[in-house]
């Protein structure tokens, strides 16, 4: 598997015998629509793990007849996770399986037979009920005419007349996916009338790499405008309106949520940025932080011009003006080594000092913690169950 002139990676066969390069033969070629995640080989089968327009595929080859197929996934918006395979001479493939409806489930497929029998389900307490509710794959087009996907979940009977309220959720840098898997904790949200959207913006890989490439660097403003436009198209369609939006990011999603709200804060109603990277000018200069200069292959390197001036037009810290601005919770890690502390209380003060509305703004600092929160399973509950409050209490939905 290379991407050597193939952006979304192919796939080479070799002799093992003699694995020089002129010895390579292509078994899959490149396809700009269409990226190679990974593959598995056994004795009678090639299982080659894709994206295609954003969804995960399944890709079987029979080694014997040369005969190809792909295994079928009735919702529209899904999650695929391989398990481990460990026996190479089987004809059956074990994989994971999740959505925004579906939990988490292992299945055993049958390659020749082309069926699958479900091995296990993670048990949803509660009396979890999947038929209740609905998921969505849309997109909605960009300024510049991409077509960003989004995938929706929210209880069935939702009528699109804008007054329900909007959990959107954005990350958007590094090339990282954001799948839409199961999780238990939304399910509070969708049975208040939430409708919980994933916005696959620019700077993440759903659609591959280019799609990253189109997030990054002197691109990155890309992020940042396609996560208001898809909230736009939310409202137009009539999934929610106005007065009714609460965003959520951490860490560069924290950057995602900031940058927005400079940009936008008449769109959204309330803001939650877990740990966000909004100090990027001062922290980028730093070369001192172990992180920063292996970060210049993602912001660029501010020291030089164009980086720089790039840079400090959509830094959250830098952009802050005297206007009004949404309910705000900010939360930092005291031990965080990848956000320093200080980046949200700067840009917490900057705020207070300069921002001309009543509405409330938090900074929440765990003094034990560092950047992926509380440890401990209870205490992560814990601080979620934050975090939904102060959506739920600024949003005026009872709890």
């Amino acid at each position: 598997m290379t991407n050597e002139d193939a952006i979304n990676f192919k796939l080479m066969q070799v002799p093992a015998s003699d694995p020089d390069k002129k010895n390579w033969t292509e078994v899959i070629p490149h396809r700009e629509t269409t990226k190679i995640d990974g593959f598995e080989l056994f004795r009678n089968h090639l299982v080659v793990y894709e994206r295609e327009k954003g969804l995960e595929k399944i890709r079987i080859t029979n080694l014997t007849d040369e005969q190809t197929h792909y295994v079928e996934f009735q919702e529209p918006a899904y999650s695929i996770q391989t398990s481990r395979n460990p026996e190479f001479a089987t004809n059956t493939l074990r994989f994971k399986y999740s959505s925004l409806v579906t939990p988490e489930s292992v299945f055993d497929y049958n390659m020749d037979e082309r069926t699958r029998e479900l091995k296990k389900q993670k048990e949803v307490l509660g009396g979890y009920d999947p038929a209740k509710y609905q998921t969505e794959r849309i997109f909605a087009r960009a300024r510049d005419g991409a077509e960003i996907p989004i995938s929706l979940v929210y209880k069935k009977g939702l009528r699109k007349n804008g007054k329900s309220p909007l959990f959107l959720y954005g990350y958007g840098s590094y090339g990282v996916t954001i799948d839409p898997d199961f999780s238990t904790n939304r399910l509070t949200l969708l049975d208040r009338g939430f409708v919980y959207a994933i916005a696959h913006v620019r700077g993440g890989g759903l659609l591959g790499r280019p799609w990253y490439e189109e997030g990054k660097l002197l691109n990155k403003k890309n992020t940042f405008t396609d996560f208001i436009d898809v909230t736009e198209y939310l409202v137009t369609t009539g999934f929610t309106s106005k007065g009714k939006i609460a965003i959520y990011g951490g860490s560069a999603g924290g950057l995602l949520i900031g940058a927005v709200l400079n940009m936008r804060p008449d769109l959204f109603q309330v803001a939650v940025a877990k740990v966000p990277f909004v100090d990027v000018i001062n922290t980028m200069l730093d070369a001192s932080i172990p992180l920063t200069v292996i970060e210049y292959e993602e912001w660029g390197n501010p020291n030089e011009k164009s980086y720089y001036d790039y840079m400090k037009s959509y830094s959250p810290y830098d952009n802050v003006v005297a206007r009004n601005y949404p309910d705000i919770l900010i939360t930092a890690g005291l031990n965080d080594p990848r956000v320093q502390y200080w980046e949200p209380a700067k840009w917490t003060a900057k705020l207070r000092a300069l921002k001309t509305d009543g509405k409330l703004l938090l900074l929440k600092t765990f003094m034990g913690a560092g950047h992926s929160g509380s440890s401990g399973r209870y205490d992560r509950f814990k601080d979620m169950a934050f975090d939904y409050a102060f959506v739920l209490d600024r949003l005026k939905i009872g709890v």
